[in-house]
């Protein structure tokens, strides 16, 4: 059976663009493939500096995974650090890797472009996340756009380790990028980012969601105008929520007039807190279970190491260090 990967960094808050973008099409993915999903909390010292944070990120990021519908009996769910091995390859690999390669990339312009260090971790950052993809023999490794370009990194890699050291040396993967939820907007329509601080947090209780989504930024057009939905915000994100005979319906009611933003707000707010009504209580019980999450991590650690450690032992025949 074909494997899927995915990871997501516990930095804070997950919220409804890491769901609709990664989460829900990766969860997808478990029907198809043998699916591995991981905790990245290597990549997320980059930036956390508090131990205490980081263990209650990456607490309520597992949660979020479990409350979402994550099936631990088919897929394996782990913390990154819990497989060491990923560090050994990352070395291997960052020996195949033109330094030009990690100073172009994503991870360190998004760095520059928000005024934070560049730190070693920053721009080791493509060749740590192509031993995660690589370590699992991950045939398909599902991200956003703006991903795309460390998956072709680790595809490099492959392709050039295989070149070296011999065919099947390290799986080639293939990235997934699903069209329809590729950017979501945040607050302010840029596309959603905790580094920008316009994301609409998943876990929020239902009166300080309402209160957020109020806060979506809209033109002027006068109530009793028709407005135009597309390229809306509030428009976008509850295409991606609702059927498409509601959706049909809000189209509707913009391009008629009589209604305000303030209504295509409630709209959203009522269609999305009907989705996490039941995960939103499905994930304070994980929360408030942390033995249970330990449980679930550990066993999906014991499950990818052993994956791992096969890969590893090839990579390590091959290239001379046995």
């Amino acid at each position: 059976m074909k494997r899927a990967l995915t990871g997501i960094k516990p930095t804070g808050n997950v919220h409804v663009g890491n769901w609709l973008g990664m989460i829900d099409p990766a969860l997808a993915l478990a029907d198809e493939y043998e699916a591995f999903y991981f905790i990245a909390d290597y990549h997320a010292m980059t930036t956390v500096r508090d131990p205490a944070k980081l263990r209650k990120f990456t607490l309520e990021t597992t949660a979020t995974w479990l409350a979402l519908g994550l099936n631990t009996d088919r897929a394996a769910l782990f913390r990154q650090s819990d497989v060491p091995e990923v560090c050994e390859l990352a070395w291997i690999l960052s020996c195949q890797i033109p330094t030009g390669v990690l100073e172009r990339g994503h991870a360190v312009k998004s760095a520059k472009d928000g005024g934070l260090d560049v730190n070693v971790g920053t721009w080791y950052y493509p060749v740590l996340m192509s031993a995660d993809i690589l370590l699992y023999d991950s045939d398909i490794v599902p991200v956003g756009r703006d991903q795309k370009q460390h998956v072709e990194v680790a595809r490099d890699l492959a392709v050039k380790m295989n070149h070296h050291f011999g065919e099947g040396t390290l799986a080639v993967p293939t990235v997934s990028i699903k069209d329809s939820v590729a950017t979501i907007p945040g607050l302010d329509g840029k596309k959603m980012s905790k580094s920008y601080g316009n994301e609409i947090p998943l876990w929020l209780p239902p009166k300080k969601l309402r209160k957020l989504l109020m806060k979506i930024v809209t033109d002027s057009t006068p109530v009793e105008e028709p407005k135009n939905p597309d390229g809306d915000t509030v428009f976008e994100l509850y295409k991606l929520l609702a059927s498409a005979e509601d959706t049909a319906a809000l189209r509707g009611r913009y391009l008629s007039g009589g209604f305000g933003h303030g209504h295509f707000k409630q709209d959203l707010f009522e269609a999305l807190d009907a989705l996490l009504a039941g995960p939103r209580e499905e994930y304070q019980r994980w929360v408030d279970e942390p033995d249970s999450v330990k449980q679930v991590l550990q066993r999906g650690s014991e499950r990818a190491r052993e994956v791992a450690a096969a890969t590893v032992d090839r990579v390590r025949s091959r290239t001379g260090l046995t």
